[in-house]
């Protein structure tokens, strides 16, 4: 059975980080890097080229495919900052329809800026994807 593409890497979070080009999602990336690790008490993981990722997930489909994963995470994208919480967005409605202005995935959501959206509400979105490890 083929791996997922996105394995973790050994390599730096803050270096990755702090190479991002453009100066406002380098200081959201940094930003939003302290939220997750306060929340998650983890230190990250570069998982490929381009996400951040906190604490490991190994999963089991019903197909047999299985591997691993993170619980939560982001990716500092050129057009919008991707944020993945690996356990969806179920049984996060009444948080969703506060947290600001996104795009909405399966289990990520995008946004184009930090400050477009309600800090403590994010905080609450990711603690909630957290704690449903």
């Amino acid at each position: 059975m083929a791996e997922n593409k996105t394995q973790p890497t050994n390599a730096s979070v803050q270096d990755f980080l702090e190479a991002i080009p453009d100066e406002k999602r380098r200081a959201d990336a940094l930003a939003l890097d302290q939220i997750c690790r306060e929340i998650t008490g983890e230190k990250p993981t570069l998982w490929g080229t381009n996400i951040v990722g906190y604490g490991i997930w190994p999963y089991k489909y019903t197909s047999g495919r299985e591997g691993l994963w993170f619980f939560v995470g982001f990716s500092p994208r050129k057009a919008n900052m991707t944020l993945y919480l690996s356990r969806g967005f179920e049984t996060m409605d009444d948080l969703i329809e506060k947290v600001g202005k996104h795009t909405k995935g399966l289990s990520c959501f995008h946004f184009r800026r930090l400050e477009n959206l309600d800090e403590p509400t994010l905080r609450a979105m990711i603690q909630r994807a957290w704690t449903a490890q």
